[in-house]
């Protein structure tokens, strides 16, 4: 009796932290270490994140609460197959390791901390571990839902395969894409200087259908859902230069203020730039994206 009191306590405190972190992520996309230490969860602050290592157990949660995926970290965790695979921590294959198998069994969801640079971590969750790989030493992990049913998820049919491939790729593409794109652009439109994260998006300069649509800063600009609509249907156009440009179509249309001073009043703008020049959009890029524009208006 008590093991299910407890599970029920454990499930709605999950839930709660999620919840709460959610609330982060549409803000910004990305979340600090110094967030993730003292996360407001209802009327009490929880730590999501381990003081050092990769696996965060908290003693009063029969499993795991996050784990941490770092590109310097001297781990092989990789998203590149069909499922995101999590590497045992070295030592044994208990440890910090059993709580994380503890996830696995209970089928409780976890948070992936995607690390995009010191201190900033892009958060994928919910994520369930389903796969114990006990010879590769790795976990198994879906980022999605729809990965969770899969029949044997460490031998996946071709078809069951190239599916979660293409969809683990994605989950985790664009999550991280627009936490990279926000924190660059501070957290605000490049085009009209809105700061309100809820409705900005990492906008591509080179679509991601082609095969140069690469989830990078340097393809991405911080855009409000205004502007970015405008942008992928050639009604504004940046140049290399950084010159933010309104069809001529549109600046002829005669309308209320929202398009006089939301789309119109934008032409001949400076696009406002990254703090950091290694970031700005790339110029080969945008000229490419450039042409299209002036030959659509």
């Amino acid at each position: 009796m008590e093991g299910v009191l407890f599970s029920a306590v454990e499930t709605r405190l999950r839930e709660a932290i999620m919840v709460a972190l959610a609330e982060q992520v549409v803000e910004r996309g990305f979340v600090t270490r110094a967030e993730l230490t003292a996360l407001r969860v209802g009327t009490e602050t929880r730590r999501i994140i381990d003081r050092s290592r990769g696996i965060w157990n908290p003693r009063d949660m029969e499993a795991t609460l996050s784990v941490v995926s770092s590109p310097d970290s001297g781990y092989s965790d990789s998203d590149l197959g069909d499922l995101f695979r999590y590497d045992y921590r070295a030592g044994s294959s208990d440890g910090d390791n059993k709580k994380l198998r503890r996830a696995y069994e209970l089928g409780v969801p976890i948070i992936l901390l995607r690390k995009i640079r010191d201190g900033v971590y892009v958060p994928v969750f919910p994520t369930y571990v389903v796969g114990d790989d006990f010879e590769a030493r790795q976990f198994v992990l879906a980022v999605d839902e729809g990965l969770r049913f899969l029949s044997d998820p460490l031998n996946p049919s071709p078809v069951e395969r190239a599916y979660a491939e293409r969809v683990t790729r994605q989950r985790l593409h664009q999550a991280e894409f627009r936490g990279r794109v926000l924190r660059a652009y501070e957290t605000s439109c490049a085009v009209c200087n809105l700061e309100y994260g809820r409705l900005l998006d990492a906008a591509h300069i080179t679509p991601d259908s082609d095969v140069r649509g690469l989830p990078i800063v340097n393809n991405g600009i911080s855009l409000c859902k205004i502007h970015h609509s405008a942008f992928d249907s050639n009604l504004i156009g940046i140049s290399p230069d950084y010159a933010v440009h309104v069809a001529h179509d549109v600046l002829e249309v005669v309308d209320g203020p929202m398009l006089k001073h939301g789309i119109q009043e934008m032409d001949g703008r400076r696009l406002r730039l990254p703090s950091h020049r290694s970031e700005y959009p790339d110029r080969e890029r945008l000229a490419q994206r450039f042409d299209q524009f002036i030959a659509a208006s």
